[in-house]
């Protein structure tokens, strides 16, 4: 079974424990651009509650263009501010360190486009997780897939509803549980920063 879904900037937990058994994802790029999605933010853990991370786009959030087209608005310090918080939340997280270094490196390379920037989130998420899955991208817009080889996850993860779509997050010791309560679908990031190398078997035995 394959999975067709847009791109996503390090999406939550949810989606890695659906590649667990898939055999190919399959990103849309043909799709008109959504704003307030996962398309161009995510979710990580402060001590202070959930903080989203925006990465900004060239003509804003509102514009009609297809996902493929949107370029990132590289006028802005946005990947180092990014980078700040994330190590700000995740310093004290027990295998933040282990990965920094390469994180450091990718929050350090500039794109131009968000979906190339998403594209390398996920590659990079994906070695650290060894997800063995095929990746292709989509040459044309199809509304429908055939129910019986693809599972549309198509804007089925968006921050105002993952919660009620998929009420029974991975559940996982997160940096600061004791001041927040679990938090659910983070950021796969708040993930392995909390489990490591377990963090695929954390998703995938729940």
């Amino acid at each position: 079974m394959g999975i067709v879904i847009e791109y996503q900037y390090f999406p939550p937990s949810i989606l890695f424990k659906s590649l667990c058994p898939a055999t190919h994802l399959l990103f849309e790029q043909y799709e008109s651009f959504q704003k307030m999605s996962f398309r161009n933010r995510l979710m990580i853990a402060g001590a202070g509650g959930s903080i989203l991370l925006s990465v900004p786009l060239q003509q804003g959030r509102n514009q009609k263009s297809l996902t493929k087209d949107i370029r990132v608005e590289n006028r802005t310090t946005w990947q180092a501010a990014h980078w700040k918080t994330i190590v700000s939340c995740y310093n004290k997280s027990p295998w933040f360190e282990y990965y920094r270094d390469e994180l450091d490196h990718l929050y350090n390379k500039r794109q131009e486009f968000l979906v190339d920037w998403n594209l390398s989130c996920f590659r990079w998420i994906s070695d650290k997780l060894n997800i063995d899955v095929a990746v292709s991208l989509t040459a044309e817009w199809n509304e429908f897939y055939d129910v019986e080889n693809w599972d549309d996850w198509r804007s089925r993860l968006s921050p105002g509803s993952i919660c009620e779509k998929f009420p029974s997050a991975p559940k996982y010791r997160q940096v600061f549980e004791e001041r927040t309560g679990f938090i659910p679908h983070l950021s796969i990031l708040d993930l392995l920063f909390c489990e490591g190398k377990n963090a695929l078997n954390t998703v995938g035995e729940q």
